[in-house]
């Protein structure tokens, strides 16, 4: 495990590490989540092995430090990691990025273009506002104060086991302020700046999940967006075979 200050009061955002060959693959979870719980079975795959491998914990989450006077906008959450990334002395990473981790991917990609050399993102958040049937936008009707004392356990019953074992992870005034900045979006929204990055940019969109809004639009600006047969949500639990083949430029 390692770690890097993100902010003005010595706050730590951690990943774990597997060594190999450059240029770097990054994986980044989603709200409530963590990393390796999410990745590190597609990181061992045998089409995968041999490349330096970084399983990041976003400030809040799994590993991370919890600040209290933290943001926990999507902009802060990408700062926090590129000061991981600099720590770690890495450029031109892979960034392999879940639903909110895609979006903090994308806002990476925009304030620090350095350090980014692709994007495979998976079912990642592009426009602000999301309908209320997403994690996000249910956390963000709450008020701050209310969630952390009152909904955050009613929160937990509800969204089920798998999410539920690394939702209790994360703060959960980290929690709510993710789900607000993650529902407000970046300035300009995640989906316009995807579509103006020079580098390559993969999308996977589970079968599951229903057709991509806009899709055609951001395949007019060279963005890859792959339907993944027979997966939702969680395309690297669904169906990993696809999901590693993406993230290996198999397909």
């Amino acid at each position: 495990m390692r770690q890097a200050v993100f902010d003005g009061e010595g706050s730590r955002i951690r990943w774990t590490e597997v060594s190999g060959e450059e240029p770097a693959r990054v994986y980044l979870h989603g709200l409530g989540s963590m990393s390796a719980a999410y990745h590190a079975h597609i990181a061992a795959r045998p089409e995968l092995t041999g490349r330096r491998s970084l399983f990041m914990d976003l400030p809040g989450h799994g590993l991370s430090d919890r600040p209290q006077r933290f943001g926990y906008t999507l902009e802060d959450h990408a700062d926090a990691v590129a000061a991981a990334l600099d720590a770690a002395e890495v450029t031109g990473v892979e960034l392999i990025a879940h639903s909110m981790g895609g979006a903090v991917a994308i806002v990476l990609a925009r304030r620090r273009p350095e350090l980014v050399s692709r994007l495979v993102l998976s079912e990642a958040n592009l426009d602000a506002f999301p309908p209320l049937t997403a994690g996000s936008s249910a956390i963000a009707t709450y008020e701050e104060n209310e969630f952390v004392e009152k909904a955050y356990a009613r929160v937990l019953e509800a969204v089920g086991p798998l999410w539920a074992a690394t939702m209790r992870l994360t703060d959960p005034r980290a929690l709510h302020r993710s789900a607000v900045g993650l529902r407000r979006g970046s300035d300009p929204v995640m989906r316009t700046i995807l579509e103006g990055l020079d580098i390559d940019r993969v999308y996977l969109q589970g079968e599951k999940s229903g057709e991509l809004a806009d899709r055609e639009r951001l395949e007019l600006s060279g963005v890859r967006v792959l339907t993944v047969p027979g997966a939702g949500h969680n395309v690297m639990f669904d169906n990993p075979d696809a999901f590693a083949a993406a993230v290996a430029g198999n397909i």
